[in-house]
């Protein structure tokens, strides 16, 4: 499952990067940082989720049943409210998360998760990138629709076909053995005895996004955990996650995330004190 199975009632450890939220007329938006959890609870209310981050864990998600679980990233996720939930991680993941706070129903009544929908991947990336920068401005309660309406809709899930769950935790492994250095597409679709193109075609319908986009997206993870749980410089930083250089680093962040790590790093040293 996902980090959405965190209870707010539930602790977590103190973190370098903290929890990032905003209200928006009837939605309350959260951005959990990645950090190992542990939850159990009675949802009081639907949710929405996206998880930007692959992760595993157990779970037992409206059962009494704990099975291990390897959600993929890019996945939205829904939660209904009265659902029983239980799930834990060792790692987990950055996670977003979207609740009316008037408590009215959000519609459907069956959990799920790991559903890869290209626009609410857009969506999402745009909530994550507005909340680090703690845009006020920003069109809140427009985006929460629009992500409501993409967990409400009725289409089937895509078919991962050739990038079967297996292959996608193969492939995952093969990343995070290799992310200090670099990693081509080649190298990728050879692990999985694929062709570069069949390859490159089969994970983006998987995962909503092209290899390279993905692995850049694994970098950057990377970095940002070591900038909440070390003290290493950002020059170190940037070498052990596979990046060229510090500057190149940076860049990367300032695309992706709209601000720069040692902001990053600096906002999280000022929300712990």
């Amino acid at each position: 499952m996902t980090a959405m199975n965190r209870s707010p009632h539930v602790p977590t450890p103190p973190l370098c990067e903290p929890v990032r939220r905003a209200v928006a007329g009837p939605w309350a938006i959260e951005l959990l940082p990645g950090a190992a959890y542990q939850a159990r609870y009675v949802a009081t209310q639907s949710a929405i989720g996206f998880a930007f981050d692959s992760q595993r864990g157990r779970h037992a998600i409206g059962s009494d049943r704990v099975r291990p679980f390897a959600a993929t990233a890019n996945g939205l996720a829904f939660i209904p409210a009265g659902c029983d939930v239980f799930s834990e991680s060792p790692a987990g993941g950055e996670y977003l998360r979207l609740v009316r706070s008037d408590g009215a129903p959000l519609v459907g009544d069956q959990a799920f998760n790991n559903r890869v929908d290209p626009p609410a991947i857009a969506l999402a990336q745009q909530m994550r990138r507005a909340l680090l920068l703690g845009t006020l401005g920003a069109d809140w309660e427009g985006w929460a629709l629009a992500l409501a309406a993409r967990a409400n809709g009725t289409a089937a899930m895509p078919q991962k076909g050739t990038m079967t769950a297996r292959r996608l935790r193969l492939l995952d492994d093969f990343i995070d053995a290799g992310l200090d250095g670099p990693l081509s597409v080649q190298a990728m679709a050879q692990l999985l005895e694929l062709s570069e193109g069949y390859f490159t075609r089969a994970f983006k319908l998987a995962m909503g996004k092209s290899p390279h986009s993905y692995l850049i997206d694994r970098r950057l993870a990377r970095a940002r955990s070591l900038l909440r749980g070390s003290n290493l410089g950002l020059a170190a930083i940037a070498q052990a996650c596979g990046f060229a250089s510090q500057a190149h680093m940076a860049t990367a962040f300032r695309q992706r995330l709209g601000i720069c790590p040692g902001q990053l790093r600096d906002h999280g040293r000022a929300g712990r004190a």
